[in-house]
Order: structure tokens, then sequence, then C-alpha cells
């Protein structure tokens, strides 16, 4: 029997595209998506969809079991602004329910894991300008604590129990197919609706914050290259940096005015999110990533601008 993918966190911003991306490679019947969602969009029903919790591990086990998992991509996770103010639901679900899939993984022998990691799993005192993929890692968040968790415990799972854990440091995501969540990025999101909407947007960061972005055709590129990378090449496993550009908001607003004269931004700074991204990398450097397993994204500012002002258009205006 064929060994199916198992993918947690399906109805969130990456999982929303990365499913049907591996179901064009590897088949519908072969792609499992799940989620604690009760209504799943109809691109994750175009195959099977079924309901876990990542806090019960009773219900991962018998999924994996059932389906025939033999790889997960484990997207679970609370954000960074939304586990500041939840912090024990982010508790629960990014540390307790990370861990009973690295557990269930084990158990049922998965091939492969993929969990990605964040630049929430730096701090105030990692340096913010072209960031080691190997640097001080002391987060101000539950998220980006819990992220830290996630690349150590990868790395022990996979020195340990010899579980093929991997991933990526994802810098913010920029998608046009869902809502902007709860993210301190998810600005860089926002605005684009919000320039379709009423041609104008007021940013919860200021003007000159520099973080870097990444738009979702990259992002899932990211995450299918390293599963099919060959692990007999890589020289780390549970994460790697990952970048393609780095902009403040008032250089986004700039781009989008390029195409839209009459667009306006203006700032209402919320303290809790500026605070967060303060303490955030301005850029990265994936220059492992781009070494061992041949990363590269395809779009920058301009190209990203042009493909989400298009497609909102289309979408919000059907």
């Amino acid at each position: 029997m064929t060994k199916k993918i198992l993918v947690t966190g399906a109805a969130g911003q990456i999982g929303s595209e990365l499913v049907p991306r591996l179901r064009e490679l590897y088949g519908n019947e072969n792609v499992v998506a799940s989620d604690i969602s009760a209504n799943p969009s109809e691109d994750l029903k175009n195959g099977t969809f079924i309901n876990i919790d990542v806090t019960n591990f009773n219900e991962i086990d018998a999924a994996i079991k059932k389906h025939n998992v033999g790889k997960i991509f484990h997207l679970s996770s609370i954000l960074s602004s939304l586990g500041e103010q939840k912090p024990q639901l982010a508790y629960s679900v990014n540390f307790n329910g990370l861990y009973n899939i690295l557990e269930a993984s084990r158990l049922n022998n998965v091939e492969k894991l993929i969990v990605p990691s964040s630049i929430a799993a730096f701090g105030p005192e990692t340096p913010r300008v072209n960031t080691p993929n190997d640097t001080i890692q002391k987060p101000t968040t539950i998220y980006g604590i819990s992220k830290v968790f996630g690349e150590l415990m990868g790395n022990y799972y996979f020195r340990k129990f010899g579980l093929d854990v991997r991933g990526v440091r994802f810098p913010g995501i920029i998608s046009w197919k869902t809502e902007p969540t709860a993210g301190t990025t998810d600005y860089a999101v926002a605005i684009f609706y919000e320039a379709i909407r009423k041609n104008s947007y007021s940013c919860y960061l200021n003007s000159t914050t520099r973080l870097p972005m990444m738009y979702m055709p990259d992002a899932i590129k990211a995450l299918v290259d390293l599963e099919k990378a060959d692990l007999k090449k890589l020289n780390r496993h549970a994460v790697f940096n990952v970048a393609a550009m780095s902009f403040t908001p008032e250089e986004i607003a700039n781009e989008i005015k390029k195409k839209m004269p009459g667009f306006k931004i203006t700032y209402e700074i919320d303290a809790r999110r500026q605070a967060i991204a303060d303490s955030w990398p301005e850029s990265l450097d994936d220059s492992e990533a781009r070494k061992q397993w041949n990363w590269k994204p395809d779009w920058d500012i301009d190209g990203m601008t042009d493909s989400m002002l298009l497609n909102l258009r289309r979408k919000l205006t059907q």
C-alpha cells in the first residue's frame, strides 16, 4: 500500500496552499489534509479531509495508522500575536501538539516529518541584519519559544531515534488566498486586501519597521524542496533559514502606489505587535539552505505586488 502524506493545520495560511500543491505532485488520494476546523475549503475537500486535534495523541496515532502515513507536514500552530493573548492555548497546541506529533511519528515509523519554524525563534539579542543560521536565540514570545523548542526537539529526535525531522525558518508569509490572521507580519497581507477594498490602509507597525518576507509560492517551494532533498547532503536537519525579500510598511506601500497612485497609508501603532516586530530580524542569511539543498526564491517585491493585486482584484470583485 502506498504511504500517504498527512498535513496538520491544513486549513491555515500555509496549509491551504501546500495541500493542493502536494496533491498536484503526488495525487489527491495520497495527501490527507487535517485540521481542528470543521469547515474546510473546497480545495481541501478535493481529497481526504479529517478532523484532528493535535493536542490529542490518540487522534494523531489513529490517523497515522488508518491512512498509512509515511510523511507528515506539521503546520498546526498558534501564531505570535494570538499566542500573547492566549498563552495557555499556545502552550497546549505549540508544545504539547508538537510532542504528540513527534512521538506518534516515532512509534509508527513515519519516514519524514517537516516542521516549519519562524523568525520568531530569534529575539532582541540576535543580530538583526543578515541573521545567521546559528546564532543567539532568546525569543520574547511564547510562539517564538515554542519554535526554539521545535527546532531543538527535531534535532533531538533525529539524533536519538533516527526520525528524519526537517524544518525551515520562515519569514513573514504573504498570500492572497487566505485572509490575514493573527501574525505580527500579517500587515503585509492586510495592506493588499485594504488597498483593493478601501484604497487605504491603517498600519499597526511603524513605517520604518523592516522585516524579512516571502511570497507564498516560494514558501511552498521551500517546504517541497526540503522534503525532497537528499538526507546525505544535509549537515543540519530541523532548521534552515530561508529568505526572499525584506521591506518596511512604507516601502511596500510605495510599491502599491506605483500600481494604485491614489493609495494612502496611515499609522496607528499597536505597541504589543510593534514590540514583537522589534525583536525580530530585518534580514536573514540563508546561505546554508542555498548550499545544502539549492534553495533559491523565485519572487521579488515587484513581482509579488503585481501578483497580489491582480489575484485579489479577481477574488474580491467576484
